[in-house]
């Protein structure tokens, strides 16, 4: 199983989502990654902020480095999680076909069934970045509990 991560730049949502689903599933079975759908930040670390949020939870993500999502993705992946409705819409509207867009979910869809959004943190300060962290985390355990499962 290949699980995709994805928020708008890769530095700071899609990384510790990368992080925390990492520390919750097997990863002989299960591979986790990030990527944004935006080029802003390829090949940059996560942002020291959401690095520091992971760590103070145990989680070093400091090696990740920021990738762009691409079309192959599709196929390298067996579902992908956008944070928020406009990543899923940006991803949506690389698909090719329905294969591809039963792939994309949107990640907190997975503890409520009412289409919210993981907010950018930035507009918190550190709160918002601790407040996403959680957000994911909870998000994760779900995750992570279907996967074993299966």
């Amino acid at each position: 199983m290949k699980v995709l991560m994805v928020c708008l730049g890769n530095i700071c949502r899609s990384p510790l989502a990368e992080g925390i689903l990492k520390s919750k599933v097997d990863a002989a079975k299960i591979y986790v990654d990030s990527a944004g759908t935006g080029g802003y930040h390829i090949g940059n670390a996560p942002d020291p902020r959401s690095i520091k949020v992971a760590y103070e939870h145990g989680l070093d993500i400091s090696a990740q480095v920021c990738r762009k999502f691409a079309v192959s993705d599709f196929d390298s992946f067996d579902v992908i999680y956008a944070m928020d409705k406009s990543n899923y819409n940006n991803i949506i509207g690389l698909a090719r076909n329905n294969d591809d867009v039963v792939k994309v979910k949107l990640i907190l869809n997975e503890i409520s069934s009412s289409d919210k959004e993981v907010p950018d943190p930035y507009y918190d300060a550190e709160d918002g970045f601790e407040q996403v962290f959680q957000m994911i985390d909870q998000a994760c355990d779900s995750i992570a509990a279907r996967l074993q499962s299966k």
